[in-house]
């Protein structure tokens, strides 16, 4: 499985805290499962739903899966779907965005319309 993009979806202030210490170690349910939970372009609206449902203050960071080794696998989960997991520290390089993630006035948050790497992810989904 490859993708050039994955995602990955996290607190606003965990993610700046990131930035100032150059290091993100990912959620404490990331940290209790052993490895970092990502989505790629097709999983990441579905999996906010379904583990982020009405939670604000979200940031949705934009990873160029490339940049991340041998640490990162591609592992079943949902359905029998191939989710990538990294198995380590995030590297501040592999961010390629960071795009916030509010909530509309339904509670569902707000995805952007455009970002980096959406029209290679979805010209290679269809």
């Amino acid at each position: 499985m490859s993708e050039k993009t994955i995602y990955h979806v996290c607190e606003t202030a965990a993610w700046q805290e990131a930035q100032a210490d150059g290091i993100y170690t990912g959620s404490t349910d990331d940290r209790r499962d052993g490895f970092m939970h990502f989505s790629t372009f097709a999983q990441v609206r579905t999996s906010v739903a379904i583990h982020r449902a009405r939670q604000a203050g979200l940031t949705m960071l934009l990873v160029a899966s490339d940049k991340l080794g041998p640490a990162l696998k591609w592992e079943a989960s949902r359905g029998g779907q191939l989710f990538p997991h990294l198995y380590g520290d995030l590297p501040m390089d592999a961010v390629i965005e960071a795009v916030d993630l509010p909530l509309g006035p339904d509670g569902m948050h707000r995805f952007p319309d455009s970002y980096p790497g959406l029209e290679d992810e979805v010209s290679s989904s269809g």
